[in-house]
């Protein structure tokens, strides 16, 4: 069985180790090797045998019922976005996708609204991706951000294809190996193989960037997270603490990216760079 079959396993086992003991009332205890639950607590939980959990993780049980899969999804706190993608996951098991060799091309056009609503994002660094994580449009403040870092670069400027195969992405990104990890989980969030462009992508990247793509297609869950902090060290404003949000155009097959800053620092660097009308305040924490 290929890594490429056991995407549901990955996803459960990730969450697993994801929820403390003290999240779902148990003890923490001592000599614990992960700060997740164990297999063990969470097949109690769950009313399910320990063989059970395992045999899922391990990729060799595909077919869990609605109910078990409702049941683990209450103990590992999923919220509603992920049992989404944990149903996804159950019905792509089952041998179901809508894809085929018939997936439609990533979208590369922008709707005219899309393009007005990040007019109104400036100054802050906003961009539009597709699937692929392509640089469709963006805002000007992106551009004084990323323009000087590479990202731009190419045609179009691809997000997975900087951070994996630019000399530079590990000098722009100090948590290099955090970012890696959420292009690989974009990648997947879908059908991934199954759509044919998705896997020419990664197909590329397998060759170009090696086992530190490919180990982590392995490991590494679908399903980005929506927010979190990126740290940057840019070659003007030093090094910048940047929060995203990320706002889903599903019809379009695109997402919006929104960075702000994320300390007081930052935002004063934000604005010396960009010299914006209106300046930047910091995101409360």
């Amino acid at each position: 069985m290929s890594t490429h079959d056991n995407e549901l396993g990955l996803f459960l086992r990730s969450r697993r180790e994801s929820v403390t003991p003290a999240e779902v009332g148990l003890p923490a205890g001592t000599r614990r090797r992960t700060p997740g639950l164990r297999r063990s607590e969470l097949a109690t939980l769950a009313g399910v045998s320990v063989e059970y959990v395992t045999r899922l993780e391990q990729g060799r049980d595909r077919h869990p019922s609605a109910g078990v899969l409702s049941t683990l999804a209450d103990v590992l706190r999923l919220t509603l976005n992920e049992r989404v993608h944990v149903y996804r996951l159950a019905k792509a098991a089952d041998g179901f996708s809508c894809m085929g060799s018939s997936a439609p091309p990533p979208e590369r056009t922008v709707r005219p609204s899309v393009r007005s609503i990040l007019a109104r994002l400036e100054p802050a660094p906003a961009v539009v991706l597709n699937r692929l994580s392509e640089v469709l449009a963006h805002t000007d403040g992106y551009t004084r951000l990323a323009a000087p870092l590479g990202l731009l670069d190419g045609e179009p400027p691809s997000l997975a294809r900087f951070v994996f195969t630019d000399e530079r992405a590990r000098e722009v990104y100090p948590d290099w190996d955090h970012v890696a990890n959420e292009q690989v989980a974009a990648l997947k969030d879908g059908p991934f193989r199954r759509d044919q462009h998705v896997a020419a992508l990664a197909d590329e990247l397998s060759l170009t960037a090696g086992a530190e793509f490919t180990g982590r297609v392995a490991s590494v869950p679908g399903l980005p997270r929506p927010n979190g902090v990126t740290r940057l060290r840019h070659p003007e404003a030093g090094e910048l603490r940047l929060a995203y949000e990320t706002l889903d155009l599903t019809s379009d097959d695109q997402r919006i990216v929104v960075q702000l800053p994320a300390d007081d620092a930052t935002a004063a660097a934000l604005d010396r760079l960009t010299m914006p009308a209106r300046a930047l305040r910091a995101v409360a924490p």
